[in-house]
């Protein structure tokens, strides 16, 4: 079961319910009586490590986006090489 947590509007003291999603919600609050509301709390849920999100969600169209790019750079670094090893007064 779900811990939900209701904020006092009046006192701000806040209470923690186990509740069923099918419960109804809390109105009063335990200690002054005013009415409380459901609030939004931090979850517990990481994801941790490197890569994760490339091998398990990445999209086709963003690691064609990434060859595309490393290809490109290859390209480039292979072009300054040949043009480094030309001997100057020769012509190929």
């Amino acid at each position: 079961m779900p811990i939900y947590e209701y904020k006092c509007s009046k006192c701000g003291h806040i209470t923690e319910a186990w509740q069923k999603s099918s419960d109804p919600p809390l109105h009063a609050c335990d200690v002054c009586g005013g009415s409380v509301k459901k609030i939004i709390s931090q979850n517990t849920f990481h994801l941790k490590g490197s890569g994760w999100y490339v091998t398990d969600y990445a999209s086709k169209s963003s690691e064609n986006k990434a060859t595309k790019k490393e290809q490109k750079e290859k390209t480039t670094k292979d072009d300054s090489k040949s043009a480094s090893n030309k001997k100057p007064g020769k012509d190929t």
